[in-house]
């Protein structure tokens, strides 16, 4: 391909990067500056400083972290199984899965994290099961506890999960067990030697998605936990839309910012790390 054809080939992106540059970079460039002035409009970092300075926000910071590794870690230990059967399945139960997976994200967020918080509730689903089985005697506080935003977080971002390590796994070669095995390797081996380094890509992916969604959720917390447990994007939302606090909400905006870039840089790295070895 000629040279002058490449620069006419890549004139077709400049409508789309100024697109992006107008809707998404220039607006959050304008954010990033307003975190880093001060009431005078000097550059400062004295609203950072005061942030990790207080120990309210300090905990806010803290439980946004552990909120989002938990739903990550929950989301991983229930589709790491669900893709190795997705990967055994075939015909009409590939499909199932597919269907069972991919449907749900069709629904949006808040009727989803809506129906968790009623599953959740005194006299809700979950609760009755548990006193017909005899296995608590009174209703047990489930709504408005981190226990249930972690577990309706984590379904919520389940698919994210999925479908990144059944993708990897679905590119195998289905005959490496078989030939681990001939090499004398037993299932544990095979399976922690063979299946899980080729499926680490797609692990890594998969919890760099549902990490980065779980870390800057707003709709979800504030349905499940309300304001008892605020997260870094309700706070984010309570100083623009509530307190009128423009400079704690833009630093808050950037701290945010930072968290979802290193996790994506640091999953990039380590993918690439991951793909080298292979």
């Amino acid at each position: 391909m000629s040279t002058a054809r490449a620069d006419r080939i890549g004139l077709l992106v400049l409508p789309g990067l100024a697109y992006l540059g107008l809707i998404y970079a220039l607006p959050l460039f304008l954010l990033l500056l307003k975190s880093f002035r001060d009431a005078t409009g000097a550059l400062s970092v004295a609203e950072f400083v005061q942030i990790f300075g207080d120990p309210l926000q300090r905990s806010i910071i803290a439980r946004t972290l552990r909120v989002a590794f938990l739903v990550t870690l929950l989301a991983l230990v229930i589709a790491w199984p669900t893709a190795i059967v997705m990967r055994s399945a075939r015909g009409g139960w590939l499909s199932l899965f597919l269907v069972a997976i991919i449907l749900p994200m069709s629904l949006g967020v808040v009727v989803k994290a809506f129906a968790w918080s009623i599953l959740f509730r005194s006299n809700g689903f979950i609760n009755q099961s548990l006193m017909t089985m005899n296995l608590i005697d009174a209703p047990i506080r489930l709504l408005f506890t981190e226990t249930a935003l972690v577990i309706g977080a984590a379904n919520v971002f389940l698919p994210f999960m999925v479908l990144p390590i059944y993708a990897v796994l679905q590119q195998q070669d289905p005959n490496l067990p078989d030939a681990a095995a001939t090499l004398g390797a037993g299932p544990y081996q095979r399976f922690f030697k063979v299946i899980v380094p080729l499926a680490m890509p797609g692990v890594v992916a998969g919890c760099a998605f549902v990490f980065s969604m779980a870390v800057s959720m707003y709709v979800i917390p504030s349905l499940i936990i309300g304001e008892r447990q605020q997260t870094v994007a309700m706070q984010i939302a309570r100083s623009f839309l509530f307190l009128r606090n423009e400079q704690l909400g833009s630093s808050l905006s950037t701290i945010l910012l930072l968290i979802a870039v290193s996790v994506v840089l640091g999953s990039s790295w380590l993918a690439a790390r991951l793909g080298a070895r292979q």
